[in-house]
């Protein structure tokens, strides 16, 4: 009876075991391999090209068609295999074709078709803009690997996305019919710019300033396009054969970059979010600015695809000895892997194993600690050795006899508590600007350039130092000193406290701009900033891209004008310049869109929009939908509004019957300013002289108004007015060499 109880146990005990066998071994057959995605059935690859996890695709084939398994993470990540081509190709959307997918950079190489605009002799043959919609989902153009590029003898190419928030573009043109492109795109034969950050959308488009009539007969077309810069190769083209010189073929294709993140969110939040995190096991979590979203990686020591469940695995370093180095006995870990050296030898066993005798170990204790301080004195003097050459390459020797203070690269990294992002004041395509501290309490902004061509940074620099030193103003923003210690300078400038005229209007609910007398003096001592550039400056200064953006208030709310980056210095005999076409769209001069000619009539059409903007509180690159129920922008509705003497609609602040005489006066200045040919647009001086004839004719009026406030000046209205102070008399050229200037947009 015992016997039979204890084999009844017995039994059930193997059962059991055998039980959880058979579990544990179907756990491991069902589990997906580590380069696998996430259903057993799923293709790997589309033609040439690998599809991994997250992504996925179906196939155009009938049985794929009918089989549609769940192989990428979202519909946001299923891409189109068509199967017709031999091999297949992959598509990220019609007429754009995938070269390449990487998980690690969290990019997507895609190949589409060019813009173009082609000639013959008797005019315009072929031409075709191109238009780029990334689909919806965590997409953007990569702004760091893409640069917009035109090529062409006798090409402009523009550039904007569907909303119309941008506008950039470049010129090429060729000398002497040139067939070879030089070594870079610099506007011989050859132009790029950047993109912004963020972009989803792009409008392309190609135009000829001269309908290619001086070259056709070797090169009758223009392209523009993305062009990834690891692969784009300005020095494999030659004008006599791209564009296709018979006009017959197709138009050429060209590969960008789109980053993708795997949701719109911070690390923190994915980890907290109800809908899931997408990183496996030991992984990392990694914030694209360009997204906004987050994307994985494996941690050191792991590889595989971070997006799997699994995560990634371990590697085992010791199967690698070429890759891991170990003279010794190797044992991986978790992560890592150790490396001991055999029994009577020494040394971290991975860069070698040696054999001591006790008696020689002081000997070479004595000699690494000697090698350890010659290394450190070596050290210490390299740096200080980079440092004086730094200090000289940047033109300290010539500096330091001027009248500019020299920072230390210590003294401003302390300022700016090295640099940190709560720090951070602005960014754009030269650097960064950083809010600091110095130790006398001096409030300062530091341009920093970003990691780009040494070359290219040092002409930005040269052309900013060329522009500062002519400028001295009081509505100008003052650079304070260089640092000439790094290997591109940094510049110091003063930190304007109160922010931006385009923050006051659209962002903010200022009190400042309540009133119209305050909105008068920020016009007027603007306007004498410009007339100071355009007649007073030695030589004189076209300043490029006058924008409320570009206009700063400091703490007493006086105007200090801002970014020199698009500034020109106008050179003796020298009206105009032709130049690679920049600035903000909705200010940009129509003349200067047409011919690329930046003159000083240039800033004077800018600053009637400037104009029109504190009027109205209007964004001059906002659409507006009338009662008409067409679509206009505000520069056409002031216009419009001035004909039908309709004026008060289009105000954004109360005024009384006597200052509306004034706003008229202002408004017919504004339009003057606007006018699309740059002969009949007023100069800044005669700008100057107006805005300081119209403040002084209502002057007793002011007194008054002013008296009644300041018996209540505890009062609510008192803190919106600003004291006028507004001189048209033009300040002198100072003798000494002092540097002044902007700026914190780029």
């Amino acid at each position: 009876m015992c016997m039979r109880k204890m084999r009844d146990v017995m039994l059930k005990w193997v059962l059991w075991y055998v039980m959880l066998l058979v579990c544990w071994i179907s756990n491991i057959a069902a589990a997906p391999p580590a380069d696998a995605n996430i259903s057993g059935n799923c293709p790997q690859t589309c033609g040439n090209v690998l599809v991994p996890y997250p992504f996925g695709f179906r196939d155009t084939s009938a049985a794929q068609a009918a089989n549609k398994p769940t192989c990428a993470m979202n519909d946001a990540f299923m891409f189109t295999c068509n199967s017709t081509y031999s091999p297949p190709r992959l598509y990220f959307d019609t007429g754009m074709r995938i070269e390449n997918l990487s998980v690690q950079e969290g990019t997507i190489s895609v190949r589409t078709n060019e813009a173009f605009d082609c000639y013959n002799k008797s005019g315009k043959a072929r031409s075709s803009d191109q238009i780029i919609r990334l689909r919806e989902g965590p997409f953007r153009f990569s702004d760091t690997r893409n640069k917009f590029t035109a090529v062409g003898c006798d090409t402009l190419a523009f550039m904007t996305d569907a909303e119309g928030t941008f506008l950039s573009g470049c010129f090429s043109i060729c000398l002497e019919n040139n067939t070879m492109l030089e070594g870079s795109c610099s506007g011989i034969g050859c132009c790029q710019t950047a993109l912004p950050k963020g972009l989803k959308t792009l409008n392309v488009s190609v135009t000829s300033v001269n309908n290619h009539s001086n070259v056709l007969s070797f090169n009758p077309c223009g392209f523009a396009f993305l062009a990834d810069q690891r692969s784009f190769k300005v020095s494999d083209l030659r004008l006599s054969d791209y564009p296709y010189s018979n006009l017959t073929k197709d138009y050429a294709t060209s590969d960008f970059v789109i980053e993708w993140v795997v949701r719109e969110e911070t690390c923190e939040a994915a980890q907290l979010s109800s809908d899931g995190y997408a990183c496996g096991n030991n992984t990392h979590c990694t914030f694209s600015p360009n997204g906004k979203g987050y994307r994985c990686l494996c941690k050191a020591g792991f590889t595989g695809n971070p997006y799997l469940p699994q995560g990634c695995q371990d590697i085992d370093e010791c199967m690698e000895p070429q890759k891991y180095p170990c003279k010794g006995s190797c044992k991986n870990t978790i992560g890592n892997y150790t490396c001991r050296c055999p029994l009577g030898m020494h040394g971290d066993g991975k860069s070698g194993c040696q054999g001591f005798r006790i008696t020689t170990i002081a000997t070479v204790l004595g000699a690494v600690m000697f090698v350890s301080i010659i290394s450190v004195l070596i050290l210490i003097i390299w740096k200080k050795r980079i440092k004086e050459k730094n200090f000289l390459e940047n033109g300290g020797k010539l500096l330091k006899h001027q009248r500019v203070r020299v920072f230390t690269e210590a003294e401003l990294a302390k300022a700016t508590k090295n640099y940190v992002t709560s720090q951070l004041l602005g960014e754009g395509g030269f650097g960064s600007v950083y809010k600091g501290v110095l130790a006398d309490n001096t409030q300062i902004a530091v341009k920093r350039p970003k990691d780009m061509d040494k070359t290219q940074l040092n002409q930005e620099f040269q052309h900013e130092i060329a522009i500062v030193s002519q400028v001295n103003h009081k509505n100008v923003v003052k650079i304070l000193g260089l640092c000439l210690e790094t290997t591109i300078p940094l510049l110091v400038y003063e930190f304007i406290s109160n922010g931006s005229l385009y923050q006051h209007i659209h962002q903010k609910k200022s009190q400042i701009l309540a009133n119209w007398r305050n909105r008068m003096k920020i016009a007027a001592e603007t306007a004498l900033a410009l007339d100071y550039l355009h007649s007073l400056a030695n030589p004189p200064i076209v300043h490029g891209d006058i924008k409320s953006a570009n206009i700063l208030l400091d703490d007493q709310y006086t105007v200090k004008v801002a970014d020199f980056g698009a500034s020109m210095i106008i050179s003796p005999n020298q009206s105009n310049m032709v130049t690679k076409i920049q600035g903000t769209f909705g200010y940009l001069d129509p003349e200067y869109l047409m011919t690329g000619n930046l003159t000083e009539k240039s800033d004077v059409y800018s600053f009637g929009v400037v104009l029109v903007e504190l009027l109205s509180g209007v964004k001059p690159n906002s659409n507006l939908v009338m009662r008409s129920e067409e679509k206009t922008n505000i520069i056409q509705e002031f216009l419009s509004s001035l004909e039908n003497k309709n004026l008060s609609e289009i105000l954004c602040f109360n005024v009384t019957d006597e200052e509306m005489e004034e706003i008229g006066v202002f408004a017919e200045l504004a339009k003057r300013c606007l006018s699309n040919s740059g002969v009949n647009r007023p100069t800044m001086k005669d700008v100057t002289e107006e805005l300081g004839r119209l403040m002084k004719l209502h002057q007793s009026l002011w007194a008054q108004q002013n008296s009644k406030e300041t018996e209540n000046l505890l009062g609510d209205d008192s803190s919106s007015y600003l004291p006028i102070e507004i001189e048209t008399t033009k300040m002198k050229q100072p003798d000494t060499y002092t540097l002044n200037m902007t700026t914190f947009d780029f």
